[in-house]
C-alpha cells in the first residue's frame, strides 16, 4: 500500500489523513481533532496496517498528552470502522440506525472468505483479489459504537465543538456528517466521492442530494469527502450535479421500460462522467435506484450488489468472455 506517512493541516488542530488513491476501494479518509489535551479521530481505516500507518502519523501532530479518547464514525461501511479496535478505551459514537443495520455490513472474516475463497476464475473471486486482496481482514475484531443518537449530537474535543448530523438514508442507512463549525469544516463520509464514481449501498439518490444540501447550507470552507481529494463549495456543488444527472439518466431508463443494467451500460457508452475511474459502481447504484422505484424497502444484499459491479467489470476486462445478457440480481 501506498499510503501517506503525514497528516494534512486543514485548521488549528484539524488535520486530514487523505490516502487519495483513485480507481480504488476501500482507500477512505479520516479527519483527526486535537485541542489542550483531548482528540478525536473522525472514522478509522480498514485494516491493521492502514490504521498503524494513521496512528504514527497522528503522533507527529498530536498535542503532548493527548490520546484519541472519541471516534466517531460516519457509517457503518468496513473502510470506515474496522480500525476502531484500535482504540480500545475509546467512546465510538454513531447513529443508532448506523448499528441497527451493522449485521447487514459485511463483517471482517467475510470479507477475508471473499477475497481468498471465492473462485479467482469468477468474476466476484477475480474482482475482489483485484480490489482488496491486499487488505489484511484475518484478525480484526469489530468494535461496534458505544453511543449511538438520532437527529443531532454534539461534544467537544477540548475547545473544538464538534456537531454531528444524522443524514440517512443516504449513502447507508445510517450515515452522519461532522460539522467543526469554529472551522469552517465539514466531514462528509461517503455521503461525497470524489475522483470516482460513487458506489450508494442504500438510497435513494434524492437522500444523498438532500444530505449534500444539508451541508451546503452550513457554508463549510472545506470538505473532507469519504474518499478523494479534499474540496470546498464548488466541488461539492459538482458533485452535486453528478447526482442530479444520474438520477434523472436512471430515471429515464426506468421510464422508458429500460432495466437497471440497459441504464448502467447506455450511461458508460455515452461517455457518462467518462473521466471518473470505477465506471461498474454505477451498475451498484443503478440497481439500487430501481428497487426504490419499484417500491422495493427491503434490506438490500451488498454482497449480490458487488456482484454485479464485479461481473461487468469481469467481462469488460475479459472482453473475449461473452458478457452475460442480465447481471446476477440484486436481492
Amino acid at each position: 500500500m501506498n499510503l501517506p506517512t503525514a497528516l494534512a493541516p486543514i485548521a488549528d488542530g484539524i488535520h486530514a489523513w487523505i490516502p487519495d488513491v483513485s480507481g480504488s476501494w476501500g482507500y477512505a479518509n479520516c479527519l483527526l481533532i486535537a485541542s489542550d489535551t483531548q482528540a478525536a479521530l473522525v472514522d478509522t481505516p480498514y485494516d491493521g496496517q492502514m490504521t498503524r500507518t494513521l496512528l504514527a502519523a497522528a503522533a507527529a501532530v498530536l498535542p503532548a498528552g493527548a490520546r484519541v479518547e472519541t471516534i466517531v464514525n460516519t457509517h457503518a461501511n468496513g473502510d470506515h470502522c474496522f480500525g476502531n479496535s484500535h482504540f480500545p478505551d475509546a467512546q465510538i459514537i454513531s447513529t443508532q440506525a448506523s448499528l441497527d443495520h451493522l449485521c447487514t455490513e459485511p463483517d471482517p472474516g467475510q470479507m477475508h472468505h471473499l477475497t481468498h475463497n471465492t473462485p479467482a476464475d469468477e468474476p466476484l473471486g477475480w474482482y475482489m483479489r483485484r480490489h482488496f486482496g491486499h487488505y489484511q481482514y484475518h484478525g480484526i475484531q469489530l468494535a461496534p459504537p458505544t453511543l449511538t443518537f438520532t437527529g443531532h449530537h454534539q461534544f467537544t474535543v477540548g475547545a473544538t465543538r464538534v456537531e454531528l448530523t444524522e443524514v440517512g438514508p443516504a449513502h447507508t442507512m445510517g450515515d452522519l456528517i461532522v460539522h467543526l463549525p469554529d472551522h469552517g469544516v465539514v466531514c462528509a463520509g461517503d455521503i461525497v466521492f470524489i475522483g470516482d464514481h460513487p458506489a450508494h449501498w442504500q438510497g435513494p439518490l434524492s437522500g444523498v442530494i438532500a444530505a449534500c444540501d444539508t451541508i451546503l447550507r452550513l457554508e463549510p470552507q472545506t470538505v473532507i469527502p469519504g474518499h478523494g481529494p479534499i474540496v470546498g463549495i464548488a466541488g461539492l456543488l459538482g458533485y452535486r450535479q453528478y447526482l442530479h444527472d444520474l438520477e434523472g439518466a436512471i430515471h429515464d431508463g426506468y421510464t422508458r421500460g429500460h432495466s437497471a443494467q440497459e441504464t448502467a451500460e447506455q450511461l458508460v457508452r455515452a461517455g457518462f462522467y467518462a473521466h471518473l475511474g470505477l465506471e461498474e459502481r454505477l451498475m451498484i447504484t443503478t440497481a439500487m435506484e430501481h428497487r426504490h422505484l419499484d417500491g422495493d424497502n427491503s434490506a438490500p444484499d451488498l454482497v449480490a450488489l458487488a456482484n454485479r459491479a464485479a461481473t461487468w467489470a469481469f467481462h469488460r476486462h475479459h472482453a473475449h468472455v461473452p458478457a452475460p445478457a442480465s447481471l446476477p440480481a440484486a436481492s
